[in-house]
C-alpha cells in the first residue's frame, strides 16, 4: 500500500498559488489516471484506488498548510501505512520554478507544512518531492510570495515540474523503489 500526500491550502482562494503546487501535482497524477478525490476523513480529502493490484491512497490535507501533519498521521494509522510507503509533495523556495528534487529525509527547511509532518510523524525520514517556486522578489515578503500565483513567465516551468512530479509519483506507485526514482529525477536539468 502507498500513500501520496500533496501539501497545500484548501479553498478556491488558494487553488492556483505557489504554496499549493503539492495539491496541483497530485491533482495532475489523479487527472492522468482518471482518479477522483471522493472521500474524506480526518480533515483530509482522499482517493482510494487499486493500481496494478496495489492499494494507493492520494491525500490532500484540508487543515491548512501549517497543520498538515494533523490530517496525515491519523490517515496513516487508519490505513496502517508505513513511513517508507509515503511520498509528500510540496513547494520549495530554495529552488527555481521548473526544478524538482526528491529526497528521502531532511529538515523542514523553514516549510511549516513539513514542520507539522515531522512533528506528527515523529521523524524527518520520509520520501519527498520538492517543487521549486523560487525566492520572493525584493518588494515581496515570503507569505505574499507563496500565496500568490505563478507569474506568467514562470508558468511553463511550473507545468514541467508538475508533470515531472506526476511521473515520479507514477514510477513509485508502479513499483520502482523511491531511491531509484530519486536518482532518475535528480539527474534531470
Amino acid at each position: 500500500m502507498k500513500m501520496i500526500i500533496g501539501l497545500g491550502n484548501p479553498g478556491p482562494k488558494y487553488s492556483n498559488t505557489k504554496h499549493n503546487v503539492g495539491f496541483i501535482a497530485v491533482d495532475e497524477w489523479a487527472y492522468q489516471n482518471k482518479v477522483t478525490f471522493n472521500k474524506s476523513k480526518f480533515e483530509a480529502v482522499y482517493a482510494d484506488e487499486r493500481i496494478n493490484g496495489e492499494r494507493v491512497i492520494l491525500v490532500k490535507p484540508m487543515t491548512y498548510m501549517n497543520e498538515s501533519g494533523r490530517a496525515v498521521r491519523p490517515l496513516m494509522d487508519y490505513f496502517n501505512i508505513e513511513i517508507d510507503d509515503i511520498v509528500v509533495v510540496y513547494d520549495d523556495m530554495d529552488m527555481s520554478p521548473g526544478r524538482i528534487r526528491l529526497r528521502q529525509k531532511g529538515s523542514a527547511g523553514g516549510h511549516n507544512g513539513v514542520k507539522s509532518l515531522i512533528q506528527h510523524l515523529g521523524t524527518q525520514e520520509f520520501n519527498r518531492i520538492r517543487i521549486g517556486i523560487g525566492r520572493p522578489p525584493v518588494n515581496m515578503n515570503v507569505i505574499q510570495h507563496v500565496l500568490s500565483p505563478f507569474p506568467k513567465d514562470a508558468h511553463e516551468e511550473m507545468l514541467f515540474a508538475v508533470k515531472d512530479s506526476a511521473q515520479a509519483i507514477d514510477d513509485f506507485i508502479n513499483g520502482e523503489d523511491f531511491l531509484s526514482v530519486m536518482n532518475k529525477f535528480n539527474r534531470k536539468k
